[in-house]
């Protein structure tokens, strides 16, 4: 049995923030206790600035403000105990804590509109992000079907994950891919790739005809090393599913029997976005999939979520989270539960999309 932290992650970072809350305050408190024992022959009273010059690193301008002016009353009544009123020591108290709240007061400013400017782009993404990755139909042909999209912390930034479902002329189509990078950029190349698939999914007769157009649109796009993992799924009336791997952690497929297995590919293929490689695409991947089988895709954030002892999440072994006849209360058991493997904040964004083969009797 291994023991757990005395405090979680978020506990850590809300005790930070309070230490920083109170540590002008407390400097200010040492420095007044410092100086009332040592006596004025030492000229402590400049020290005082040191309040105002922490208050700028995170409060507000006003903190900032308030808490210089605070530094401020207590060199004068410091001054005044030690009868130091207008002579040079207390002057250069007073022009010091003017000089730095001042300065303070400035970094506070710039600060935060580099927060708001921060928070902006980071909001226009978020928005942009959900635009594109819209909710999947919970029924599609012979198919019922739940999605799951967790962001990573408010500290990380917006990352490429993406996930589409479309009935195409030969069964229902899905892709699930994560994009190379973070940020906006990220969220433009999976927009290409969305709008590429929901084009191709409805008008190509195969399912490799469908990467194809998403390999030209996606080299339009792209440059240098950038470049988009996915697995392309096709799914038919017939019991069968057509794969399409490139440089994706391998769908996970839960048989209606219990057993498990991963879809890997017979020979493994580069992610899109890498024509100069030069390397052969992925060969189309055949699975049975029968009434009441199950199939997985999932982003790499899945399987590569660590716990605090730096073990990866161990989705095959947890897989048995997935057996609840509604697919989104399994989905969302399987969610809860990596999320309490990681104790803490995300450090990747994870997106997950269960495929069911309804059963007879199924709604």
């Amino acid at each position: 049995m291994t023991s757990r932290p005395w405090m979680s992650q978020a506990g850590v970072a809300r005790l930070a923030q309070v230490l920083m809350a109170t540590w002008p305050f407390l400097m200010m408190g040492v420095v007044s206790g410092v100086d009332l024992l040592a006596g004025p022959q030492y000229g402590f009273l400049s020290l005082l600035a040191l309040g105002p010059a922490f208050a700028s690193l995170v409060g507000r301008v006003r903190r900032t403000m308030f808490i210089g002016v605070l530094a401020l009353m207590l060199s004068l009544l410091l001054a005044m105990y030690d009868n130091l009123i207008g002579t040079r020591q207390s002057t250069l108290s007073l022009m010091s804590i003017t000089g730095v709240t001042a300065a303070g007061v400035l970094a506070a400013m710039g600060r935060q509109r580099r927060e708001r400017e921060l928070a902006n782009v980071r909001s226009v993404a978020e928005v942009a992000q959900r635009v594109l990755l819209r909710p999947v139909p919970r029924h599609a042909g012979h198919l019922r079907a739940a999605v799951s999209y967790t962001s990573a912390n408010a500290d990380a930034h917006i990352g490429g994950d993406l996930y589409e479902m479309v009935t195409g002329p030969g069964g229902v189509r899905v892709i699930v891919g994560d994009v190379q990078g973070k940020g906006l950029e990220a969220v433009e190349t999976a927009a290409t790739v969305l709008g590429a698939f929901r084009e191709a999914a409805h008008d190509e007769p195969d399912l490799l005809r469908v990467s194809e157009r998403l390999e030209k649109s996606l080299n339009r796009r792209l440059s240098g090393e950038e470049f988009v993992t996915a697995v392309l799924a096709e799914s038919t009336a017939c019991g069968t599913l057509t794969l399409l791997n490139y440089g994706h952690p391998a769908p996970l497929v839960l048989r209606a029997d219990g057993t498990m297995v991963l879809a890997e590919p017979d020979v493994h293929a580069p992610p899109l976005g890498m024509p100069d490689l030069g390397a052969q695409g992925p060969r189309p991947h055949r699975v049975t999939f029968g009434p009441g089988d199950q199939m997985l895709l999932y982003t790499d954030g899945v399987i590569e979520a660590r716990d605090r002892s730096g073990r990866f999440y161990p989705l095959a072994e947890r897989s048995f989270l997935l057996a609840d006849d509604d697919p989104e209360a399994a989905l969302e058991k399987l969610r809860l539960d990596l999320v309490s493997h990681v104790d803490g904040p995300l450090q990747d964004d994870v997106a997950m999309l269960l495929l069911r083969s309804r059963e007879t009797g199924d709604h």
